[in-house]
């Protein structure tokens, strides 16, 4: 096997040492209470509206509300059966979740520098960054591809459709 040969596994154990961030059944019962609430206020807004039998038919917020209801029912579901619960495996290890941030950061990061350099140039940090940093494929190799493939996108997205794109200074610079 090569040293840049990219092995991708469809998912890795976590490792017996390695301790949880979260437990399945404290984020199933987050999320359940956050559904339930958003049940409720979606509730709350159609019965405003008017969740009634009209003479020309049903009013506004009639099936909203019945929605509403029945998402509430499933959230109550999700909590008794979740409270109810003994045995608990965890959601996410320390591990696992800092691989999740080695995406989410840097993704985070990319939607910002759109607003200030573009769609093309942050694109090409981006492609190049997570090759280069999360790959680890040389960097000559992780540049000249993201500078295909953002002059790629370039050439499609600007001059074959024509489509208005995020730029930034660069493209300015150039005409764009």
């Amino acid at each position: 096997m090569a040293d840049d040969e990219v092995i991708a596994n469809e998912g890795v154990a976590a490792a017996a040492d390695d301790r949880p961030v979260a437990k399945s059944r404290n984020v199933d019962l987050v999320v359940s209470v956050l559904l339930l609430a958003l049940a409720a206020l979606l509730g709350w807004d159609s019965w405003r509206t008017g969740a009634g039998w009209a003479s020309d038919g049903p009013q506004a917020g009639y099936f909203p509300f019945y929605l509403s209801v029945l998402m509430g029912a499933a959230s109550l579901y999700g909590i008794v059966t979740k409270v109810l619960e003994t045995q608990t495996e965890p959601f996410v290890t320390r591990q696992q979740f800092e691989r999740v941030l080695k995406v989410l950061i840097p993704t985070f990061v990319y939607c910002l520098l759109i607003q200030y350099l573009g769609l093309y140039v942050a694109s090409f940090f981006l492609v190049a960054g997570f090759m280069w940093w999360v790959g680890r494929i040389a960097a000559w190799k992780s540049l000249l591809t993201a500078f295909v493939f953002t002059a790629v996108m370039f050439i499609t997205f600007e001059i074959a459709f024509n489509v208005i794109m995020p730029k930034g200074p660069l493209e300015a610079a150039f005409g764009f």
